[in-house]
């Protein structure tokens, strides 16, 4: 019985209490919640429902307690109930019903921990978009990990997502990387607004490979072929490196058409339709202080070129009438001001402002010995997504940037996330993983299988602490969704992993040599095979490999 279900067994007891009693029904929650104690004597479980309704139903706590425990007690899955303190509810289940737990992970096998509750919810996650003036940056290397495991974490929910990546080619640093391009083709020192780095050489000289006469061009000329090859060329960089980083996007969105379809003045001439827009000091404004913003944007400037945010507005425009009725945005740590900024152009535009997110992502650090590391000689002054994967690998890299939540800045330590010891979190976890395998191949040397095992005779507190812990995978998949917070199933695989381990050293899984294979035997194999499962399938949604040797 995972949490979930008791929920459900526990919101049923509640209101046969309420009806027996004659309380007002409509007291009770939607849902009541239950936890596992910190304390194991405390139960398998525990609820404070009673404490939550008891003083509006104008009952005593710790009487209301009492009548709900009577009638938990009637459930053939319920062992013992205690009341503590002013009306905790502490729930012992019985050794059959909790390892029901093993039974369903066995049953669901890789969808163990999925649902269906964002059915209804179809989704444009935008990370990364990285300028295509140079390679990824550690804050890009971030969105590119915790980006793609939230898609997983989304898909896991039942919502359909489209990953798409905002491609910046219009704009003033288009023409500064194009110049900086041409001055490395000739030679010349790099413009003082310009791109340094090895990597500009490098595409300079591939655009005169393919282009052998464009130094011979007329300036004008010139600057269009080093800016349309020089980017093309940088983004399939880019987008090599995001692949080799195992991140997949479903779009790849071009900036510069929404200029050259029309999209932005056709959303400029809306706004001004609607009222949104107003002329004031020769520039177009839009009323988005009317929105929530601290103060309106000009959108149209006084020399008659379009601002930044009018590109924003009409891809904004472009995602809602794709279809989509969640749009996320995951920003760089200077980005705050595009928060408010964006769901008023929403708002204006006629959508639901709410239907935006903005997700702002905290700045990230390589150390070595407490000191600050900078690397990328040849890419110019930042550590790039290559240079991470040179030093710890993708997995290591992938699951150091998601082990944190977003909102808070990290520190990479080389020497942890390199050393193969416990100390390294994805190390310990894909050993646990590996372990797992290395047992289950031993017992299938031996011919023994999970067929029909009797969990009820999983009783020892190792093996209910591990059962338990499968059975809250589900609800983490769900927290990771809701609170858009992936680092959530870095800390549980943690978890699971540490209390699997107590349970191999403390509880004999397969016989010795010479002994007979026992049910006992049979039940904790079923609960290493499940075991081995929900570490794989947590490992998925955070797009880190599962080992099976080490």
């Amino acid at each position: 019985m995972t949490p979930l279900t008791l929920s459900h067994v526990m919101t049923d007891a509640v209101h046969t209490t309420f009806t027996e009693h004659g309380l007002d029904t409509s007291l009770i929650p939607q849902e009541v919640t239950v936890e596992r104690p910190r304390n194991p004597d405390h139960g398998d479980y525990s609820t404070n429902v009673a404490l939550q309704v008891a003083k509006r139903a104008g009952v005593q706590p710790r009487h209301l307690a009492q009548w709900i425990a009577d009638a938990l007690t009637a459930s053939d899955a319920i062992d013992k109930v205690d009341i503590a303190g002013p009306g905790f509810l502490n729930i012992w289940l019985k050794a059959d019903a909790q390892g029901e737990i093993v039974k369903e992970v066995l049953a669901r096998g890789d969808t163990y921990g999925h649902n269906d509750r964002y059915k209804d919810l179809v989704v444009n996650l935008e990370f990364v978009s990285a300028n295509p003036t140079g390679p990824i940056h550690l804050g890009g290397t971030r969105w590119a990990a915790v980006g793609d495991s939230l898609g997983r974490v989304l898909s896991a929910n039942g919502a359909t997502v489209t990953r798409e990546y905002y491609f910046n080619d219009h704009g003033a640093q288009i023409d500064r990387f194009a110049r900086s391009l041409i001055a490395a083709a000739l030679n010349e020192p790099t413009p003082d607004d310009g791109y340094g780095g090895d990597y500009i050489q490098e595409i300079a000289d591939e655009v005169v490979k393919v282009e052998p006469g464009a130094l011979n061009q007329n300036p004008a000329e010139r600057q269009e072929t080093f800016r349309r090859l020089g980017v093309e060329m940088m983004f399939d960089r880019i987008k090599r490196s995001l692949s080799d980083f195992g991140t997949e996007f479903d779009v790849f969105f071009h900036e510069n058409s929404l200029y050259e379809s029309g999209a932005v003045d056709k959303a400029v001439g809306h706004l001004k339709d609607n009222g949104n827009l107003y002329q004031a000091e020769g520039a177009w404004w839009l009323k988005t202080t009317k929105y929530g913003d601290e103060k309106d944007r000009v959108v149209i400037k006084s020399d008659g070129h379009h601002a930044y945010i009018a590109g924003d507005i009409a891809y904004a425009a472009d995602k809602f009438d794709r279809g989509h009725n969640l749009c996320i945005y995951m920003l760089g740590a200077d980005h705050h001001g595009y928060v408010k900024r964006l769901k008023a152009a929403a708002g204006a535009l006629g959508y639901n402002p709410e239907q935006i997110e903005v997700l702002i992502g905290q700045m990230v650090n390589l150390v070595r010995d407490g000191q600050a590391v900078r690397m990328s000689k040849r890419r110019g002054t930042v550590v790039t997504l290559e240079d991470l994967v040179e030093a710890l690998g993708v997995d290591a890299s992938r699951y150091s940037l998601l082990r944190s939540s977003v909102d808070t800045s990290i520190d990479i330590d080389l020497g942890l996330w390199t050393s193969q010891s416990s100390d390294n979190p994805v190390y310990y976890v894909q050993y646990g993983h590996a372990r797992l395998c290395s047992l289950l191949r031993r017992a299938a040397s031996l011919g023994i299988t999970v067929d029909g095992p009797d969990v009820s005779l999983l009783t020892t507190d190792y093996e209910g602490d591990l059962i338990r812990t499968l059975g809250e995978f589900p609800e983490i998949v769900t927290m990771a969704a809701d609170l858009r917070e992936p680092h959530r199933l870095t800390r549980y695989a943690e978890r699971l992993a540490t209390i699997f381990h107590r349970f191999y050293d403390n509880c004999p899984i397969l016989p010795k040599e010479g002994e007979t294979t026992e049910s006992i035997h049979i039940a904790r194999l079923a609960l290493a095979t499940a075991t081995r499962q929900v570490l794989e399938n947590a490992l998925t949604l955070l797009g880190i490999s599962a080992p099976e040797r080490m």
